[in-house]
């Protein structure tokens, strides 16, 4: 397993679909938001926790498509399916390399990029948190979206179409976390809501990736 994430995170990185590109992308939206609603300040700080969610979710989608891509183009694939290995082993690391390479670089550059959004500095502590609980969940339901469209052609936009909506729970939750740090309110029931949504997604989720990968590759 240990062999196979590091292969991925490599893969990740040189095919374009590492912590850069991600990253670019967020940069770019966090600085066209202020040019869009104006550098109030007032109304930056408010909106800020919501922008910096959305900007890490649609981050976390411009790699979603390479996660089985490249082993399907190749056949890696279909070795993995015969390797002792099961396929809902080879899904979490799948999902765990997407997070790595993708969603963590991301939590870590939350922070610098609130400042330009002018985050409370009660709130910094809560947007680090709740990425770190809530990204793993996106990670995963790419994973599964990915199985759902490996080996279609142009998938990228159905893939975007099919996760989106799974997105949404995370998001609300993930934004009101950070809202309600930054505004000095009670976060408890918003984290907890998160963090299941998290666990739930890791442990099904990976039965349904690998369920889904074996009808593909009959």
């Amino acid at each position: 397993m240990i062999a196979l994430l590091t292969r991925d995170m490599r893969l990740a990185v040189r095919a374009g679909g590492g912590f850069g590109l991600g990253l670019a992308f967020f940069l770019i939206v966090v600085v066209m938001v202020p040019f869009g609603v104006g550098p109030e300040t007032a109304l930056l700080s408010r909106i800020a926790p919501g922008v910096l969610w959305i900007g890490a979710l649609l981050a976390c989608l411009l790699s979603l498509d390479r996660i089985f891509a490249l082993d399907w183009e190749d056949g890696s694939l279909d070795l993995l399916a015969t390797a002792p290995l099961p396929m809902e082993a080879i899904a979490v690391v799948k999902a765990l390399a997407h997070w790595l390479t993708s969603a963590l670089p991301l939590v870590l550059a939350a922070p610098a990029l609130g400042v330009l959004l002018n985050l409370p500095p009660a709130g910094y502590l809560w947007l680090i948190l709740s990425l770190a609980v809530g990204t793993p969940a996106l990670s995963v339901i790419g994973t599964f979206g990915a199985a759902l469209t490996v080996g279609l052609k142009r998938g990228g936009l159905l893939l975007s179409l099919l996760v989106l909506p799974l997105y949404v729970p995370t998001l609300i939750f993930g934004a009101e976390v950070a809202r309600r740090g930054a505004e000095g309110l009670a976060v408890a029931t918003p984290l907890a809501m998160l963090a299941g949504i998290s666990a739930g997604a890791v442990a099904l989720l990976p039965f349904a990736s690998a369920a889904v990968l074996r009808i593909n590759l009959r």
